[in-house]
Formats: structure tokens, C-alpha cells, sequence
């Protein structure tokens, strides 16, 4: 089987798992391409079922279109391409898109081999062994994301003047449904994070217990900033389950820090009972 150019393999770390800085460049290389390269075979499998595709992009923004127009009758929304080239861009786009989504099981596994390095034998087989949630986690949290943009989109076209026509560049729009998804998606992968650093020993589950509040402010400000929609319901629909995840990651933790301790803590000495002595010595 034919070997890839030293240039493009990744170096090997030292025995401590530490690198020189080229080394580190060497990998970082070798890791993006090799998630390039997922993603571009991906996408290519999409242009085979691009019109499947483009109803599942599109489904967000025409429920969106619809819930607009009960609330407004006589209003107007259209989607618009400008420029000979903006059709064709928005097919690659698409198709860039599912494939990215799709390749995430490779990205995400590419990244975690960047860190593996660096860290010990047990920590590497720790970090693999969440690295296996990761993907349903992020999964889950992009197909949330698809589910409550519809909403957010409609509270956004309510803003839109009264007999003014409304028009939707394909592109920009497509650019906004990915960031979305990828912000519903990274956030749903907290828990995986928390409880990866409680096992490095990083974090403790009483520290977690101790930054709740503040976890909780700083969640609900993470989901008003990353959902640009301006409703509360897209707002709470990605605060909500932050949260939830932080407490759930705080029990996990909270557990396993127990039987550490368990684990860790001598054997308590032996009580010796008044008396037992002197009736060893009257035999």
C-alpha cells in the first residue's frame, strides 16, 4: 500500500508526548488535511442527491414564510439569487455544507488526535473513550437547531415594513442556517468537555457545584449572542439544554469524584475491643 510523502505524515511525539514547535505546525497540517479531505469526498456524494438536499436546506425558511404569512396576509417574502454565478455557488455551497455536517465523525476525531499527544497513555484512552458521545451529542444539537430556526426566522420577518416585498439572498441565508446549526451543535458538546477535564483532574465536581450560577448567566448570555433571531424561544430552546448538560455533567463528576475518593482513601485501622487482649492472654 502506498505511503503518503514524510512531509505530509504526522510526526511522532516524544515519549512524554512532547513536540518541537515545526512538529506541532507538521501536525496541525497533516490534521486539516485530512479533515479536507473527508469533507470534499462528502460533498462530492452530495451532489449525487442535491435536490433531496435542497428541500431539507430550504424547509426551514419556507415553514418560516408560511408562519410570516398567517400573521401578516398580503405580505411578501421571496428567495433571490443575484448574478449568473450565485446559482452555481449556492449548489457548491450546499453540498460543502452536507458534507461538512456529515464528516463530523472525522473532524472531531482529527481533533482529538491533535491534543492526544500531549497527554498521557490513561488520558489518552479517557479523551477516546468521549470522543464517542461527541458525535451523537453534536448531531443532536444541529437537528435541534434545524428544528427552531423556522420560528426564529418568522420573528425575524415580522420586522419587515408593511407592503414592503421581502427578499432573501440564497446565499447570505444559507451562511446563516450553517452558523446556527454550528452553534446548536458546539454547544451541545459541554458535557463532553466538563467531564473530560473533571477526568484529567482539571476540574472538580465541587468547583462545577460552585460556578452553577454563574455557568447558568453565562449560558443564557452565550444563547442571546449566538441566536441573532431576537425571540426568546429560540433563545431558551438552546439556554435550556446548556444548562440541563452542565447539571448532568456536574452529577457524572460529582460521581466520579466519590469513587476517586473511595478508591484513594486508606483502609480504616482495626478497632481493637476492651478486653480482647486479656481474654487472648488467659488461653
Amino acid at each position: 500500500m502506498p505511503r503518503l510523502p514524510a512531509w505530509l505524515r504526522p510526526p511522532k511525539a516524544n515519549a512524554d508526548g512532547t513536540m518541537a514547535l515545526v512538529d506541532h505546525l507538521r501536525e496541525a497540517r497533516y490534521r486539516l488535511l485530512v479533515s479536507a479531505a473527508a469533507i470534499i469526498v462528502l460533498s462530492c456524494v452530495a451532489l449525487i442527491v442535491y435536490q433531496q438536499l435542497l428541500e431539507v436546506v430550504l424547509w426551514p425558511i419556507r415553514q418560516a414564510i408560511t408562519l410570516y404569512q398567517q400573521a401578516h396576509p398580503g405580505s411578501q417574502v421571496e428567495m433571490v439569487t443575484h448574478g449568473l454565478t450565485s446559482p452555481f455557488s449556492f449548489y457548491l455551497k450546499v453540498c460543502v455544507m452536507a458534507g461538512f455536517l456529515a464528516a463530523c465523525p472525522v473532524w472531531l476525531y482529527q481533533l482529538w488526535r491533535f491534543i492526544a499527544p500531549g497527554l498521557q497513555k490513561k488520558e489518552r484512552r479517557t479523551a477516546l473513550r468521549f470522543l464517542v458521545p461527541a458525535v451523537p451529542l453534536f448531531l443532536a444539537g444541529v437537528a435541534l437547531g434545524y428544528w427552531v430556526t423556522p420560528r426564529g426566522f418568522a420573528v425575524l420577518l415580522g420586522f419587515n415594513p408593511p407592503s414592503v416585498i421581502n427578499l432573501n439572498d440564497l446565499n447570505d441565508y444559507l451562511a446563516f442556517e450553517l452558523r446556527l446549526l454550528v452553534i446548536f451543535g458546539s454547544a451541545f458538546l459541554l458535557p463532553v468537555v466538563l467531564v473530560m477535564l473533571n477526568r484529567f483532574g482539571l476540574v472538580k465536581a465541587t468547583a462545577l457545584a460552585r460556578w452553577r450560577k454563574g455557568a447558568i448567566l453565562i449560558c443564557v448570555i452565550f444563547s442571546a449572542v449566538a441566536t441573532p433571531t431576537t425571540d426568546a424561544l429560540t433563545m431558551l430552546m438552546l439556554a435550556v439544554p446548556m444548562v440541563a448538560m452542565y447539571v448532568v455533567a456536574e452529577i457524572i463528576c460529582r460521581i466520579h469524584d466519590r469513587g476517586e475518593k473511595a478508591i484513594g482513601s486508606p483502609p480504616p485501622e482495626p478497632v481493637e475491643v476492651e478486653g480482647s487482649q486479656h481474654g487472648a492472654d488467659g488461653h
